[in-house]
């Protein structure tokens, strides 16, 4: 009886062994056939990538300089940023005009420029917000106006409403020469808004510059580009003309700003009388507000631009 039972526990032993290697061959043998991650690869599908919602385009701005205005610049390189160029000791009878692009956007920025308590020639944009309040505001106190008439550039940016554009008949040019100048009343000269391309061609500048002729205005040449021929052409049909020297913020940053003017001391120490062309920028608002006394106190006298014209046979 007892060597019956010990035979039955053998059986359920055995049972029990076969049935646990059982368990175990097959858990060994998933190890071996489950595809395993490469190591330090986590094993997890990684959570996607949260999708930003696309940013709407940023609306233009008008205080940024166009890039046109940033070609290089004649006669003379800009310095670098970095570079100071200090005049030194007082001057007398150096004479500065100021010329502040891109006016018309608002009646606004005609205030910190009369506070500086000095001429101030402003170039008016012909179809902008605030156009006509800015010329009616600009006229009552007397200040010289001039048409900042935009011209295509060879960068393809858009110069504007009624932009003078390559390849327009003389027709044309001529007729959105005569409207521009409509839209700023009292306007005694013009100056090009960008232009590097256009200003570049006779053809087109002869036609543009004979309307100037027929009214007795005078052209500034802004020099967006070297190869500008808008003086040159201005004074063979009798136009007074002048050329700009120095661009005030083609960088728009405090640094920038300080050498460039001091670059335009130091040109208008040398040369008699320098031009130079800004924008309504607040860091080129508050540049000059803090630099014009100084120069005033050294001796600098500044003027309207139409006191530094040149007259056909270079007088």
């Amino acid at each position: 009886m007892a060597r019956r039972a010990r035979s039955q526990g053998s059986k359920a032993g055995g049972i029990v062994l076969f049935l646990l290697g059982l368990f175990v061959g097959a858990g060994i043998l998933y190890l071996l056939i489950k595809p395993s991650a490469p190591r330090g690869v986590d094993t997890e599908p990684p959570a996607p990538a949260r999708s930003e919602a696309p940013k709407a385009p940023r609306r233009a701005d008008h205080r940024k300089v166009p890039s046109d205005h940033v070609e290089p610049e004649t006669p003379a390189a800009v310095p670098a940023a970095t570079e100071t160029v200090t005049p030194a000791g007082p001057v007398h009878g150096a004479r500065i005009a100021l010329v502040i692009d891109d006016l018309g956007h608002d009646v606004a920025d005609l205030r910190p420029l009369e506070a500086l308590g000095v001429p101030v020639t402003y170039s008016v944009l012909p179809y902008e917000q605030q156009t006509s309040e800015v010329v009616a505001e600009l006229r009552r106190r007397k200040a010289e106006i001039l048409l900042h008439l935009p011209m295509e550039p060879r960068n393809g940016e858009n110069p504007g409403p009624g932009a003078l554009l390559q390849g327009m008949s003389d027709g044309e040019l001529r007729q959105r020469t005569e409207e521009a100048l409509k839209a700023v009343p009292g306007a005694v000269g013009v100056n090009n808004h960008m232009g590097s391309l256009l200003s570049s061609e006779q053809g087109p500048m002869t036609t543009v510059l004979g309307v100037l002729a027929e009214r007795g205005l005078f052209f500034l040449d802004s020099r967006t580009s070297a190869d500008s021929v808008g003086y040159k052409v201005a004074l063979g049909l009798g136009v007074p003309a002048a050329e700009r020297q120095v661009f005030l913020d083609g960088e728009a940053t405090p640094e920038a700003i300080h050498t460039q003017l001091q670059r335009l001391l130091a040109l208008a120490r040398t040369r008699g009388a320098a031009i130079a062309i800004g924008h309504p920028h607040p860091e080129t608002l508050a540049a000059l507000t803090r630099e014009v006394p100084k120069a005033k106190a050294d001796g600098f006298e500044f003027v309207p631009v139409s006191y530094l014209l040149t007259k056909a046979g270079g007088e």
